[in-house]
């Protein structure tokens, strides 16, 4: 691992070897490659040494989560970890109509806490503790419920979309959003932080699912705007998005993004040929699937294909873009990082 490999890949600048990251709470493979039980506290720094984890993909969206402060909608949670502990069923929306989502206003629901309390709260609280848990990383900063991800997490998933028919009402809803970002935007741009990761899932992993105009007309332009606050401070900017953007890439960068983190659904290819020389990109053509129910041999040949792909991209950060789940099998994990570093040194 080594903070200077991810620094010069945000930077654009080429080390020996490929810069590296991964997403994981698996443990028992964590267990396995670093011979300590998982009730050690060394565990997970111990592995990310161990693994070359170069760059911490990190998000905050401050000290007073939103269930706390207003109106959240509990749409459940799928089994995650290896024993299940994470499954939660989906409770009931405290939103009765769709007229009741579209009069919703962000900043009177949740509030905006005072600028200077929070500009301390993520420079001492979060990105110091952070960085002295991980000084070999490169850590970001970053927010998670940006635009999309807080109608979201305001809303539901049924809500959302009912809303999202109704586009110039759904409009001034997400400027509401807009607003709620900003203020945490200038927030974190006032810390030491180097990046700030803006995490927005705008899309499924079939595509969009709002008309390629809307997203045009009022996501983009708030990106804009959003992540002009933070480069004008000095800040590198990677937008982060599950699903299948690739038919944004584009107006992603036009928005001012410096890089793109996205799982395979995204093109890595296209991502590649388009940016891979002016733009940071997390991620590859490994996919977490391939991982999990695949052969040694297409787990080989998703990583070669990657490094045809990526090796000369000077920004390149290479990791399973979308997580090494815990059911994937260890010996699978295993193989696949044997194979990659034996292979990721230009």
């Amino acid at each position: 691992m080594s903070y200077d490999v991810g620094w010069n890949a945000i930077n654009l600048r080429q080390s020996e070897r490929v810069a590296h990251t991964e997403y994981t709470m698996h443990v028992a493979l964590m267990e396995r490659v670093t011979g300590l039980s998982r009730d050690d506290p060394r565990l997970e720094r111990r592995f990310r040494e161990l693994w070359q984890f170069d760059l911490a993909w990190f998000t905050h969206d401050g000290p007073v989560p939103w269930h706390e402060r207003g109106r959240v909608t509990d749409m459940g949670h799928a089994e995650f970890a290896a024993d299940g502990s994470d499954r939660r069923d989906a409770g009931s929306s405290p939103f009765s109509s769709v007229e009741e989502v579209l009069a919703f206003d962000a900043v009177e629901e949740y509030g905006l806490p005072d600028m200077d309390d929070l500009v301390t709260f993520y420079e001492d609280e979060v990105h110091q503790k952070g960085r002295a848990e991980r000084p070999d990383e490169l850590l970001t900063g970053g927010y998670y419920n940006t635009l999309v991800s807080g109608a979201i997490g305001a809303f539901g998933w049924g809500n959302l979309l009912l809303a999202a028919a109704c586009q110039d009402e759904f409009d001034r809803v997400l400027e509401g959003f807009y607003r709620l970002s900003l203020h945490h935007f200038i927030a974190w741009s006032r810390t030491s932080i180097e990046v700030f990761l803006c995490h927005d899932d705008m899309v499924w992993s079939s595509g969009p699912f709002m008309h390629p105009d809307f997203y045009r007309r009022a996501i983009f332009p708030r990106y804009r705007k959003l992540w002009a606050v933070l480069r004008e401070a000095g800040k590198k900017v990677l937008y982060c998005c599950d699903g299948q953007w690739t038919m944004f890439l584009d107006d992603v960068a036009a928005a001012g993004a410096d890089g793109f983190i996205f799982e395979p659904m995204t093109s890595f290819d296209a991502a590649a040929a388009a940016f891979g020389k002016t733009h940071v990109l997390v991620g590859s053509k490994v996919d977490c699937r391939t991982l999990t129910f695949g052969t040694r041999e297409q787990i080989r040949d998703e990583i070669d294909a990657s490094l045809a792909a990526g090796r000369d991209c000077p920004g390149w950060v290479f990791a399973v873009g979308n997580h090494i789940a815990p059911n994937v099998p260890v010996d699978n994990a295993l193989f696949y990082f044997d194979y990659l570093s034996s292979r990721w040194a230009r």
